[in-house]
């Protein structure tokens, strides 16, 4: 499990988020007709069947890798709503903000590093054998 980090937090969150908001999206309308249906829910927020099944998706995906691959959870869908909000599907402002809130998380989690990082021009410090105390003898 990783250690406590911003995009362990996000995906923990914004997955949480997007699970509740898919799952209300279904009492306002479950329309599967066209994509570029949008009944106003909550708000001002948008809702049609596929955005709530794609809420639920991608928040159910958030809370399956917040432990194990967070980063790059938050650098998917990151850029994913950032896109989406661009082009406009779906709740633009909400879109917007969890996409630039997983960039953000994906900048400001630092990556492990799994192997030594040695310093350049260092040679790796070898340790010479003990030597034995005079007078002693085995």
């Amino acid at each position: 499990m990783e250690p406590a980090s911003p995009a362990r937090l996000y995906a923990t969150v914004i997955g949480a988020l997007l699970v509740i908001l898919g799952i209300l999206g279904f009492f306002y309308t479950a329309s599967f007709d066209r994509l570029g249906d949008y009944e106003e829910a909550l708000g001002g927020l948008k809702a049609n069947g596929w955005l709530n099944l794609f809420y639920i998706a991608t928040g159910a995906l958030g809370l399956l890798v917040a432990g194990a691959s967070s980063r790059g959870y938050s650098l998917a869908i990151g850029l994913l709503y950032t896109v989406l909000a661009i082009f406009g599907w779906g709740s633009g402002a909400l879109n917007l903000v969890i996409g630039l809130l997983g960039l953000a998380a994906f900048a400001g989690t630092v990556r492990k590093r799994s192997w030594p990082v040695r310093e350049r021009g260092k040679r790796p410090r070898r340790s010479k054998p003990r030597a034995k105390p005079a007078g002693k003898r085995a």
